[in-house]
């Protein structure tokens, strides 16, 4: 390991050896002249300018001026078309405004004419006068609970109410009763807590 070390860097200083003698070769030297072409301290001579052409050529041409002057034919080429041309084309007229929209007619729409509520009849209003609380079942039998002006009715098949209506019939749905005199069944339904309404 030591010799190969030692023979790397024999070959890096031989490198920088040779290195050396090549810039010392190379340096660029100063020269010197035996005499100078301008003294020290004098001004140098100034050299005419050279002017082109012979010396007739420098003198005023005045037969020029008397020549009549011409008249501008003008341009022949327009050098800001690429700039322009754009602008230059002819646009499309716009387009005509939509039309209003017209208003549809007013139509007048009347209401439907309300259907009045037919009068109650008879039998109803003497119905509505009683509110069913309840009922009763005994032996196979039943008994319904009226009220009717804070006062309290037990009513039963075949007793009246009202003074002109017979009971024919009761169930747990509805009450059967038959007006005195005329005949002809009519059923209440039998709601609690509200009013007897009979079918018109």
């Amino acid at each position: 390991m030591m010799v190969r070390q030692k023979k790397m860097l024999a070959i890096l200083l031989g490198l920088l050896v040779l290195s050396l003698l090549y810039g010392v070769v190379r340096m660029p030297r100063q020269k010197s002249v035996e005499k100078l072409t301008y003294a020290p301290g004098k001004a140098a001579p100034v050299k005419p300018a050279a002017v082109p052409g012979t010396a007739d050529e420098r003198r005023l041409r005045l037969d020029l001026l008397a020549q009549p002057a011409q008249r501008f034919a003008g341009f022949r080429r327009n050098i800001f078309k690429p700039i322009f041309h754009e602008e230059q084309r002819v646009l499309p007229p716009p387009p005509p405004p939509p039309a209003k929209p017209t208003a549809p007619p007013t139509v007048k729409v009347e209401p439907p004419p309300v259907a009045k509520a037919p009068e109650p009849s008879a039998v109803q209003r003497d119905m509505a006068r009683f509110t069913f609380l309840g009922f009763l079942k005994k032996d196979n039998k039943k008994t319904i609970f009226l009220s009717s002006d804070k006062e309290l009715f037990l009513v039963k098949k075949g007793e009246k109410i009202a003074g002109k209506y017979e009971v024919a019939n009761i169930t747990d749905e509805a009450l059967t009763i038959t007006k005195l005199g005329e005949g002809g069944e009519i059923i209440i339904p039998l709601v609690e807590n509200k009013p007897l309404s009979s079918p018109r």
